[in-house]
């Protein structure tokens, strides 16, 4: 496994695919960056030597934001934006879809797990939600 700025990228696949495990890397930049570095994209990662893997290096710090100054970058706008008030912003805050998704019916992985609101009828039915609390 070859390490490109303290990241192990897989070694048994080709370039291309294994430059998209550094967070920050999709399919086009990828392959953009195996171009600016002179690199074939379809070459296993496993047979970079070190010279190529100092001009991917060299590649990535001057042209691109990846791991952990994008996610610095990505939270700081989040915050911004919460700071700020505005209304995705609050949607950050509260946990809701903040694209304009629709929160009726789907939108479980942002809302987290069902919670039952409201009144629970039957003996059987209240003894099963309080042990669920």
């Amino acid at each position: 496994m070859p390490r490109v700025l303290g990241i192990d990228i897989p070694g048994r696949k080709k370039l291309e695919f294994s430059l998209r495990y550094i967070y920050g890397i999709g399919p086009t930049t990828a392959v953009e960056i195996c171009e600016k570095a002179k690199l074939d994209r379809n070459m296993k990662a496993d047979d970079l030597k070190d010279e190529d893997i100092q001009r991917l290096v060299a590649v990535l710090q001057s042209d691109y934001r990846i791991e952990g100054d994008l996610r610095r970058e990505i939270s700081a706008n989040i915050r911004r934006l919460i700071s700020v008030g505005s209304y995705r912003g609050r949607r950050h805050r509260a946990g809701l879809p903040v694209r304009g998704q629709r929160t009726k019916t789907n939108a479980r992985t942002r809302k987290g797990a069902k919670r039952t609101v409201g009144v629970v009828r039957g003996k059987e039915a209240r003894s099963a939600a309080k042990a669920a609390k």
